[in-house]
């Protein structure tokens, strides 16, 4: 069950099995499973995959994962007679039971599983603009793993859980996401504490690539076209990787899916590059800051533009104006709500549509990030977090002083 080994993807070199980074580059690292065939585990939603999982065992009670289903409504709207969608939320009518109605809830049981086998206790510390904070305090509150939180201080009210929270603190950083990331960057580095990694932990990688994994299962082989809106980009990578695997199976097809990414302009920074254009002024408001990470693993070995050249993929930037449209349309079509994340890539796919980029016939994977946040408050109690502390981030000591008095 998840025996792997960990390589560069740059040179093959081998690494030890709780690495981030690789000592002679900059390259991100990836699980070479011994298992080169999917065979499912008898185990509930996510651990189904454990064999491509960089784990040994699992976490009963944080197991949801998502559902691929083949669209009526939207498909009918766009005209399109293969679209399947991967829902990561809530949606107990379609099968789908996560209770934080966002995909980082298949990112989280793996990374604190994989940090429990290593041992030694630390306190994870992990920066988000709201949907990534939401699963790690789920998982953190389940498991009882100590866990400190960094969100920009407009994204409070996103942190909640439908469980009783555990061992979690929350650190609200006057700024936006980078500020966030700034601060606990100091707080990780303290003795006691550990990063999640982000993009370089390949069991948030490997625990996103399951959307890929459960809806090739579901059409039989693996799609010609993957949507899905972003910020760091590492959920495109993260289906990359998922394809190269199944690629490897050899009873699903030898192509790559062609990765359509998405993000909201201007606080673009992926589109940008990838248009080779020169950014635009942020903006302070936006559809949905959860997208905007003005850091992402681009141009490193192994990241988001490997993932877009190898796919021979496109970036699209989409307006608040064509996102907020696309919802609604999407709700109306589907008839569940959905978070804002997940309009910006109905909208590229509605773009893509319209450009002849995908034909009618193709076989298409949209992935809907997160949904379901009214239906999860008909079902379940959420429990908000409330802030410990706020700072601003250039006072990033006061958080330092503030754990420690709390040890």
């Amino acid at each position: 069950m998840g025996e792997y080994r960990v390589r560069c993807v740059k040179d093959g070199s081998e690494q030890p099995h709780f690495s981030l980074s690789c000592p002679n580059d900059d390259s991100l690292l990836r699980a070479d499973y011994k298992a080169k065939r999917l065979d499912l585990k008898d185990f509930p939603g996510i651990w189904r995959f454990l064999d491509w999982l960089p784990v040994q065992g699992i976490i009963p009670e944080a197991c949801q994962g998502s559902v691929t289903y083949r669209s009526l409504g939207l498909a009918g709207v766009l005209g399109l007679k293969n679209l399947f969608i991967s829902f990561s939320g809530y949606w107990p009518e379609k099968g789908a039971r996560m209770t934080t109605c966002s995909f980082k809830d298949l990112e989280a049981p793996p990374t604190v599983q994989r940090l429990k086998e290593k041992g030694g206790s630390p306190t994870l510390v992990v920066a988000s603009a709201g949907n990534t904070a939401r699963a790690f305090a789920q998982v953190a509150s389940q498991t009882g793993q100590p866990l400190v939180l960094f969100v920009p201080e407009k994204a409070q009210k996103r942190i909640w859980t439908t469980v009783e929270p555990g061992p979690v603190k929350l650190v609200a950083v006057q700024g936006d996401y980078y500020d966030a990331i700034t601060v606990a960057e100091k707080v990780q580095s303290r003795p006691g504490y550990v990063p999640e990694g982000g993009a370089r932990n390949i069991a948030r990688r490997d625990g996103m690539g399951t959307v890929m994994l459960d809806a090739t299962l579901k059409i039989g082989r693996i799609p010609d076209h993957y949507f899905q809106a972003v910020g760091s980009g590492t959920g495109g990578i993260s289906a990359w990787e998922a394809c190269l695997r199944l690629n490897g199976d050899g009873r699903f097809g030898s192509n790559l899916s062609r990765l359509h990414l998405a993000q909201n302009v201007p606080n673009a920074p992926i589109y940008f590059a990838w248009k080779c254009r020169e950014p635009d002024a942020c903006c302070a408001d936006m559809f949905d800051d959860v997208l905007f990470n003005r850091r992402p693993p681009f141009a490193i070995p192994g990241g988001v533009k490997d993932a877009l050249e190898a796919t021979k993929g496109e970036v699209y930037g989409i307006t608040d104006n064509d996102a907020t449209a696309a919802k609604r349309l999407f709700e109306q079509s589907e008839e569940i709500d959905i978070l804002n994340a997940p309009g910006v890539a109905v909208a590229a796919l509605q773009q893509a549509v319209s450009l002849g980029t995908v034909q009618s016939d193709d076989i298409i994977l949209l992935n809907i990030t997160g949904g379901g946040v009214e239906r999860v408050k008909e079902d379940c109690t959420l429990h908000h977090l409330p802030p410990d502390i706020t700072i601003e981030a250039s006072h990033w000591e006061d958080a330092i002083e503030f754990l420690e008095a709390g040890a």
